[in-house]
Formats: structure tokens, sequence, C-alpha cells
């Protein structure tokens, strides 16, 4: 049968016809309308590629449920030695809690042959310095700008060799997670290597011991001139653990009350499941500064279902958690911009309304559709575009009740040159006007 363009073209505007009345048909109402394409394919994990800076070749896979809430927190989830992101993935129940309460998860997934992550050469353990935790910032970076999330919610957690990883990750971007969590860890720097090993065996034994202060500053100097507020630390170890040692746990704790400047006598003490002995520092309740659980008897393949809900309890993103108290207990901002052709400046001004002082303060906000920050003051800004978090200097880290510190940016734009929105102080939503 003939086959000639005519035909062809006659066939395809009679399906393109059938197509359109389709579409017209099954038209939702405005009411109804559904949201624009996700980044990637919803409640399927999907590897992303092309993230940005990632001199270690990691890989990254995302994980976004059907429904993601507006301005999303994110949980980095970290696999173990010879495990994967999806096998983090499948292993954990993650992607099930994320399906409940909305956040959107990172799977990274080491390429090396050891399938285990740096965490002790010179460039891990210092901010920006290479190696893989510059490859997680990146993928941090990609999901906040596609899913507009909330730059004041990222969250890490980790087993073993992730456990490892969550420590450094915390301690080298202080500025970028609210808190973590590791299962069968060790301290900051306790893996550091100088040969290119990555296996430090006196440190896997637990014979690493320092003090408190000696700890906090190897975690400080990872990012040295930081003065902003540190993350929380959730540490989880096995009394039996003959891979990394059972110390290791206690000295976990003395560096993360250090770094949050809190008492190493817990607050409280307690046993939420037979075994288990949880202590609390610088805090009784559920997102406490350090939280510390130790089980009696138990190896170093610690993790168990229904341990990942506990997490989510103490990072805040369950619905039955008590929520995080605001760190400044209340916060105003006021914007001014003065926009031209293809550009604009704009002063923001931050006042403390809360009760007490803010020691150290990030302010996240998001940029309308088409702006990019070029530079700014007061501040730093990162990154240029979307959800953006403005970090203190070191001379205006501190506000006092009432207190102000006004800031600004340079920004181009493409014909948006509204002020940006939805603006967080410490992850705490602030007022505007």
């Amino acid at each position: 049968m003939s086959n000639s363009p005519g035909r062809a073209l006659r066939s395809f505007c009679g399906a393109l016809l059938l197509l359109l009345a389709a579409a017209l048909l099954t038209a939702p109402t405005a009411a109804a309308r559904p949201q624009a394409a996700a980044p990637v394919p919803a409640a399927t994990l999907t590897e992303v590629t092309g993230f940005g800076a990632n001199p270690s070749n990691l890989q990254m896979y995302v994980y976004a449920p059907a429904t993601v809430t507006a301005h999303p927190a994110v949980l980095v989830a970290v696999h173990w030695c010879g495990g994967s992101g999806p096998a983090m993935y499948s292993g954990t129940e993650y992607s099930q809690l994320a399906d409940q309460y909305g956040f959107v998860i990172v799977y990274p997934s080491v390429t090396r042959s050891s399938k285990c992550f740096d965490v002790s050469s010179p460039q891990a353990l210092r901010r920006g310095g290479g190696s893989d935790p510059v490859g997680v910032k990146s993928m941090i970076d990609w999901v906040t700008a596609a899913y507009a999330a909330d730059t004041g919610r990222v969250y890490a957690t980790g087993i073993s060799s992730g456990a490892m990883m969550t420590n450094v990750l915390l301690g080298d971007y202080p500025d970028v997670f609210a808190a973590g969590s590791a299962f069968s860890g060790v301290p900051f720097g306790c893996f550091a290597t100088t040969d290119g090993s990555e296996w430090n065996s006196a440190c896997s034994g637990g014979t690493v011991i320092h003090t408190a202060q000696e700890w906090g500053d190897l975690v400080r100097a990872a990012y040295p001139g930081y003065t902003g507020s540190r993350p929380r630390m959730q540490v989880w170890h096995g009394t039996e653990d003959d891979v990394l040692r059972y110390p290791n746990f206690g000295e976990e704790i003395k560096q993360w009350t250090d770094v949050r400047g809190v008492s190493q006598t817990p607050a409280a003490t307690d046993s939420p499941a037979p075994g288990w002995t949880r202590t609390r520092y610088g805090g009784t309740g559920d997102q406490a500064p350090v939280e510390a659980v130790s089980l009696q008897g138990v190896g170093h393949n610690l993790y168990a279902w229904g341990m990942a809900a506990r997490v989510i309890t103490f990072f805040g993103l369950d619905a039955g958690g008590t929520a995080p108290q605001p760190e400044p207990g209340g916060c105003r901002v006021s914007v001014t911009t003065n926009a031209w052709n293809t550009g604009l400046t704009a002063s923001v001004t931050l006042t403390n309304t809360g009760t007490t002082a803010v020691d150290g303060w990030r302010l996240g906000f998001t940029l309308p559709s088409g702006q990019t920050i070029t530079n700014g003051w007061g501040a730093t800004y990162a990154p240029a575009s979307g959800a953006v978090t403005a970090t203190n200097a070191s001379y205006n880290g501190t506000l006092a009740p009432g207190a102000s510190v006004t800031i600004g940016y340079q920004a181009g734009h493409t014909g948006n040159s509204a002020a940006p929105g939805a603006f967080t102080l410490n992850g705490s939503t602030c007022a505007t006007g």
C-alpha cells in the first residue's frame, strides 16, 4: 500500500485532532490544575547527573515523594562501606517517611573500588577542600534549587562509613546542616590519615582519645572563622561493635557537646526500648542539642527497621514530634529594592523580635525566578539563585533582642525585579513588613 507524504500528513493531523479533543474532555478545572512537573519523577529513585562540582565522581540519586511540601526539608542519607545509594534507599525506610511527611531525599553513592566514603583525607576534612563532601554539597545545592527547599532544614544521616561521613559533613558545613544522625560512626577527624590510606586502625579500635575541647577544635578547624550556629547531633552505637569500637561513641558525645557548648552531663536519661540507654545533652526534649543512644549487647550492624522514625523525630520532620524551638524566638524582615532594566539592588533588614540573643544567624529566602545574585555585602550568599541562605559576617553574627542588621545584594534579572520572599531565620519563619 502506498505511504505517500500526503497520506502521512493527513494521518498525523487526524491523530493530533483526536489528542486535542481528548485533552479538552479531560482537562482539569483551574482549582484542580496539577503542579508543574517535578525535576525528577515522583516516588521513584532517580539518578541525577551533572549536578555540580564533584571531585571524587560520586553518583547522586534523588527520591521525591508524590506530594512534596512547599519549601521542603532535604535529607542526605549516606550508605555504608560496600553499599550504594540504591542500597541505602532499599535498606532503610526513609523513602516511606518522605512519602508521609513530604521531604526530599538525596542518596550519595561512592564509585571508588572500596565503596567507602572519604572521611580521612586532608581534603575531606576541611570546608571546600575537595573529595566527597564537596560532591555532596553540590547535590544539596541542586535539590535546593530544583525544589525551592528550605535551606534551614537540611539534614544528614548515615550508617557506618555513612555515619562517619555524617560527622564530616556537619563539621565541614555547619552553615548547611541543621542536624545529623550517625549510626555506628566515629568523631569528626578521628579517621584522619596523611598517607592516602582510607583506614585508621587506631580510630576503628577505639584508642583515639581526646578531651572534649580537642575534639571540638578539630571540628572548628574545618571552617576557620565560622561563628554561626552549629548542627544538632544524634549518635547511635552498639556496645559490642567490633568494627568501630564502642569507645568512639563516648568520643562523639564529647565532641558534639563541646561543639554545641553544652554540658557533658546528661540533662535526661531514659530507656526507649529494651537494652537501649538514651541520654540527652543541653535539653530534655525530642530535639535536644545532642542525643546519644547506646544499645547493650549489639554489634556493628545495629540499624533496624523503625529506627529511621526516631531519626525523623529528632530532626523534627514528623507530625508527631515536638516541633523544633525557634532559635531566635522571633524575627521580622523588611526589604527595599531598586531595579533597572536588567539588574537590581536589595536592602534587607533583619530584626530579632525574640527575647534572647541570636548568636550566629542564617537568613533563608527565595529569589524570584530569573534573578541571580552577583555580589553582596554584610553576609555571604549561597547559592546565587533560587532558595538562598545569607550567613552572617564575622562582625555582625550576634543580634541582641530588638536589635537589627541590614545586609544587601546586587542581582541580575530577566524581567522579574520583585523582592525576595519566604524568609526564615535559622529555620524559623519570619514575619515581614
